[in-house]
């Protein structure tokens, strides 16, 4: 008898006879048994699952996968405060040593830190299982960036002066405004808070006085443009005001007159007037300032009070 073949006794003619199964018998039989299959698997999945609260392979994979990846998160975030301590170093330095250096202004914490923050800005994140630490690293690596690109800009600025070291070298007022070396000349008053000569109340004193015979040469201290010339009779008298650029400015008072006007480019050496006793002013003297970011500063700092008649020319001549 054929395996493939299947007989049915039939009971009129007494004989076995192959018996044809329906197409429709068999599709159901199929069906039946996929349904079945499908339901023992997930019966057996649950049960797996559940009951016994095992944990598939595939399962098993994702989370060791995704545990890798939370641990090289963490890696990545140390990481990151690392580097922002050194981009933080880099920041101090740029503020306090480089670009005092070319007179440039300090960078405001507001502008380094601008853009950060905001509570909506990573909610994309919050349905994430890890979402605190996604949103921490997104948060880093913004900050980050946009640290780093303020600097960047700083350091492009700081390159453009750097190839003007030259020019501002010049520019800086390095040399006294008047030949301290000669026996005529000498310091009448300094820096600071000082009695007043004429109220006698303390006031703070912005700049030197240097005494002298009227009409002495006075000189300029360094490169730049004279801005302004004028007479103020209550205070400065005759004055000459000059830009030296890189954040650099002089102002020379009670001058006898001015030997420039407003707009000429001058050096440093060049004659700008002569020393006089106008303005608020008990006797020929020279008041001499440097003022540095609109500020005013110590001019002593500036230049050597120990300079000789020779080395003062010598700096005159090679200035001009």
């Amino acid at each position: 008898m054929s395996k493939n073949k299947r007989y049915k006794f039939n009971s009129e003619t007494l004989a076995y006879e192959v018996h044809m199964t329906p197409a429709k018998h068999r599709w159901s039989r199929v069906l039946l048994f996929f349904v079945i299959s499908i339901s023992i698997s997930v019966g057996y999945y649950f049960i797996y699952t559940e009951y016994f609260k095992l944990e598939t392979p595939k399962l098993l994979s994702l989370k060791s996968e995704n545990a890798q990846l939370v641990n090289r998160l963490d890696l990545i975030n140390r990481r990151f405060e690392s580097l922002t301590k050194s981009l933080h170093s880099l920041e101090m330095r740029d503020n306090y040593v480089y670009r005092p250096v070319f007179g440039m202004e300090e960078i405001p914490k507001d502008v380094r830190n601008a853009g950060f923050g905001g509570t909506e800005r990573y909610s994309y994140l919050k349905n994430f299982e890890k979402s605190g630490i996604l949103s921490k690293t997104a948060f880093n690596i913004d900050v980050l960036y946009k640290k780093a690109y303020v600097q960047s800009r700083s350091f492009d600025d700081l390159l453009q002066l750097a190839h003007k070291a030259d020019e501002m070298s010049l520019c800086v007022p390095a040399i006294p405004p008047v030949n301290i070396a000669s026996s005529k000349i000498r310091f009448a008053s300094s820096f600071g808070y000082r009695k007043d000569p004429f109220k006698g109340d303390y006031r703070m004193h912005s700049g030197v006085d240097i005494s002298g015979p009227l009409g002495e040469i006075i000189y300029a201290t360094g490169n730049g443009k004279v801005i302004k010339v004028g007479h103020d009779f209550f205070g400065y008298g005759n004055y000459v005001m000059i830009d030296h650029g890189f954040g650099y400015k002089t102002r020379y008072a009670h001058l006898q007159k001015a030997n420039v006007t407003i707009g000429k480019i001058v050096n440093r050496g060049d004659k700008i007037g002569y020393m006089g006793n106008t303005g608020r002013s008990k006797g020929a003297h020279l008041h001499y300032e440097v003022i540095y970011k609109d500020r005013p500063v110590n001019p002593l700092n500036y230049y050597n009070r120990d300079v000789d008649e020779e080395g003062f020319l010598a700096l005159i001549n090679s200035a001009g």
